[in-house]
């Protein structure tokens, strides 16, 4: 039998499962706050890995995303230890905001400290109590308010452990992408602990899509880390493409936009992304892609001003032609109009014996 697994003071036993509510420092009106973190400890070893959400308060895509994931049947049976945190950021969660009261951000404060500023504070909660005490995490995010992202996951894929967790979790793009000072993923790897993240959608809105595929895309990862039985590849199974770079276009003016390209399609270099003008229509200026690539990111919002990120674009190796299509591919299952029953949970894979 494998050793108990201990956080916040609360002692799980294999094969047993618990709610813990981490303190963390209260609100200024005295009633108490606590971080909620649910562990499954399985009877057999393996990975331990967590899955956090709403480090941002308001990108709450992941908080579904970890309920789903934790109302798979399958989860509760697994090798290993799942810890899960759907709202990291309880004060930005409760008000609807990015940020913490003290106006940081809470994934550039870490590894934080005791004595530090409040969002310090947490980060020091979450980094020691939840992150120090696993082997591999998964991260989820949004793009911020008025931006939407494609479903994508963004990795260092130097590091073979967290390239092949890359690579299992199939979204439809992976960013090989640098680590920020200050970020969750910085100090987790300073502590060697494998982590990925994946970006999807706008903040403060489901978005059913990238939901379906961070949950898809989490289980194959516990099945790729044997924490879950492992999958027959199915003929049809496409991998993810890696996007080799990827640069931001951005309003030469202050305007209206009128954008006449969406996410995941394929732009060549030098066409119309859209229109900005005055509220007139007239003095219009068109956007021009940059680079040939597809497009990942975009503002919501076409208000924008001078020097505002309007299109994030990444570039691939591949034909980008290729990896349009093979993309739309990728998506379309998850597509909740394709449903046959709307209301059905998504179909059990086939499974291999242990």
């Amino acid at each position: 039998m494998r050793e108990a697994f201990t956080i916040g003071g609360v002692t799980i036993k294999a094969g047993n499962q618990a709610q813990v509510d981490l303190p963390i420092p209260n609100l200024y009106t005295h009633d108490p706050m606590s971080c909620p973190v649910y562990v499954i400890h399985g009877k057999h070893p393996g990975p331990v890995l967590f899955l956090s959400g709403a480090i941002h308060g308001d990108e709450i895509n992941g908080v579904e995303i970890i309920r789903r994931v934790l109302k798979r049947k399958a989860v509760h049976q697994i090798h290993g230890t799942l810890v899960a945190v759907p709202v990291v950021n309880i004060f930005g969660f409760i008000s609807k905001t990015r940020y913490l009261p003290d106006r940081r951000d809470l994934n550039r404060s870490f590894p934080g400290s005791e004595t530090g500023s409040l969002a310090a504070r947490i980060a020091n909660i979450f980094l020691t109590e939840v992150v120090s005490r696993c082997t591999h995490g998964i991260d989820l995010h949004t793009a911020a308010i008025h931006r939407d992202n494609f479903p994508q996951i963004r990795a260092v894929l130097g590091n073979p452990e967290v390239a092949r967790m890359a690579r299992a979790f199939n979204s439809p793009v992976i960013l090989n992408t640098a680590i920020v000072d200050g970020t969750l993923r910085k100090s987790a790897e300073k502590l060697g602990i494998q982590v990925i993240v994946y970006e999807a959608g706008e903040a403060l809105r489901f978005d059913e899509v990238a939901i379906r595929v961070g949950v898809k895309g989490i289980i194959a990862v516990m099945r790729e880390l044997n924490m879950l039985p492992k999958l027959t590849r199915s003929a049809g199974t496409r991998d993810a493409f890696e996007a080799t770079s990827s640069t931001w276009v951005r309003a030469h003016k202050s305007g209206i936009l009128r954008a006449s390209k969406t996410l995941g399609m394929r732009v060549a270099k030098g066409e119309s992304l859209g229109v900005i003008s005055d509220p007139f229509g007239g003095d219009e200026e068109i956007v021009s892609a940059s680079v040939e690539g597809i497009i990942i990111g975009r503002t919501n919002i076409p208000l924008v001003n001078e020097g505002e990120a309007l299109f994030h674009l990444a570039r691939f190796a591949n034909s980008d032609e290729v990896v349009a299509g093979q993309v739309e591919e990728l998506q379309n299952p998850m597509d909740p109009g394709t449903d046959l029953n709307p209301a059905a949970e998504l179909p059990n894979d086939q499974v291999l014996n242990r």
